[in-house]
């Protein structure tokens, strides 16, 4: 993984660099508050040797040094600390003492240095006064020979008794600039950590290896969707229905030699919005002039009747089994060329239904009947019926939504339909974020657009068609072919 990586999963997941960073600055002052005020006590000792007794100055030098670590470990003794207790009268045990007492020598020195650490700054003083006087009787009393002779060795206070006049500890700015350094470092790992064990799509470079297909679109998150799914009057200018023009341009333009004209549109999962872009995506077709009849081929959950306000108690179903014919339960919306065909009673066979040769065959006489047949199925991993949907028809778009739907899942969505042959038209990512810069500079150009009503109907339709590279065949794009009957 490079930096730029790092760097990308960084920027993705801030949100735990921050509450991290939050987490570890609050413990750190947290700590520092609750930590009682700690001081020091310190006293230097200096280790001499009378002339008597040593050779020359060299080896008196060594015999010294050896003679300061033995000093060391008697200055935590129990036989020193019994001495304090017994003279300080501070209330305090042995083990008391030897807790509080830390010692400390220069390499090459005869320097020793004891240090008292307590939370109080009286009593580390007194500790230490006291500690230092029984130190120098105690090595007296040691060194002196058995016959009453001085011994090698002298000790000398050289330094203090003194104590800090402020707390050594806590400190609140190392304490913060600590948990700072800490929490930036652990949000960082985590977020990497998060990045890298992450399987949901969070990019259209993803979206295209797990499917092995191109990426016809990306449609960005609209809030205003939840009420307003499709893309008409004021949402027929928001960013999200210049991005199903441009996914219908894509679509359009995928094969120029062998041009799909009946279209399944199917997800790995439910609720990725499939349904509300086969919707959108139809009256984007519509607008540009051709003739498009959208189908509601989810027989289990089926939504297109209600997103488009049609009545969807007759419909597929019924004409599938022989109660009707497609041409009277054919219709249409709006006042463009587009009709619906809902899909009608609920079956306890939609599988068997959908992939009988009723079915074959209706798909082939509405092929006849409309230049673009958009078919809504249902999800690919929760039943087979979007899969006998997209064998019929001349290729599939498959739709995902960021942030939802996992690599493996759209995946397996893609080997489901390579595995019966279909062709993949290309993915689609639903609920995109896009970047506000990109934002910016679309609102920023629809602003400064001249209205649509200042152009007359007929050049804006001539025009967009022009721009958008679609030439129906017939002239007569407005006029709708009556279904057979």
């Amino acid at each position: 993984m490079d930096v730029r990586t790092c760097l990308r999963l960084v920027r993705r997941h801030w949100w735990i660099v921050l509450v991290t960073l939050m987490l570890t600055v609050g413990s750190a002052a947290l700590v520092t508050v609750r930590t009682a005020p700690r001081y020091v006590a310190s006293v230097t000792f200096f280790v001499t040797a009378p002339n008597q007794g040593v050779s020359n100055a060299y080896q008196g030098e060594l015999f010294l040094q050896q003679r300061v670590k033995s000093y060391a470990d008697l200055l935590r003794s129990d036989r020193l600390a019994q001495a304090v207790v017994a003279d300080s009268g501070l209330g305090l045990t042995a083990d008391d003492i030897q807790r509080r007492v830390a010692t400390s020598t220069e390499p090459g020195t005869v320097l020793l240095r004891a240090s008292v650490t307590d939370t109080d700054q009286t009593r580390a003083m007194k500790v230490t006064e006291a500690l230092s006087a029984k130190f120098v009787e105690l090595v007296k009393k040691i060194e002196t020979t058995s016959d009453g002779k001085a011994g090698p060795t002298r000790i000398e206070v050289v330094g203090g008794p003194r104590v800090s006049a402020s707390p050594v500890s806590p400190q609140p700015n190392r304490n913060l600039a600590l948990g700072v350094l800490v929490g930036l470092l652990l949000g960082v790992a985590l977020a990497v950590l998060r990045g890298m064990v992450d399987v949901r799509l969070r990019d259209a470079a993803g979206l295209q290896r797990a499917t092995g297909s191109p990426l016809l679109g990306d449609i960005p998150f609209d809030q205003a969707a939840k009420s307003a799914p499709l893309i008409v009057g004021e949402a027929a200018t928001s960013a999200r229905a210049e991005a199903v023009r441009k996914l219908r341009t894509n679509l359009r333009f995928v094969d120029v030699h062998e041009p799909a004209r009946v279209i399944a549109v199917t997800s790995a999962l439910q609720g990725e919005g499939k349904t509300t872009l086969s919707c959108n995506l139809a009256i984007a077709l519509a607008e540009a002039g051709w003739r498009v009849l959208l189908v509601d081929a989810d027989l289990r959950r089926p939504k297109v009747a209600d997103y488009l306000g049609v009545d969807g108690g007759v419909g597929l179903t019924d004409v599938l089994v022989g109660d009707v014919q497609v041409g009277d339960v054919v219709q249409r919306w709006g006042d463009k060329s587009l009709l619906v065909l809902p899909s009608g009673s609920t079956p306890p066979n939609p599988s068997e239904l959908l992939g009988s040769k009723s079915m074959a065959d209706l798909l082939l006489s509405l092929r006849e009947s409309a230049d673009i047949v958009v078919i809504d199925t249902a999800p690919l991993l929760a039943v087979t019926d979007g899969v006998v949907v997209a064998v019929q028809a001349d290729g599939a778009l498959l739709v995902t939504q960021q942030g939802r739907t996992s690599r493996a899942q759209a995946a397996a969505a893609a080997r489901s339909l390579h595995s019966v042959s279909v062709r993949l038209l290309g993915c689609v990512l639903n609920m995109a974020k896009v970047a506000r810069a990109d934002a910016y500079q679309y609102e920023a150009y629809r602003i400064a657009t001249a209205s649509p009503a200042s152009v007359p109907a007929d050049r804006a339709t001539a025009a967009h068609r022009d721009d958008q590279g679609l030439h129906p065949a017939s002239d007569r794009t407005q006029e709708l072919t009556r279904l057979p009957r």
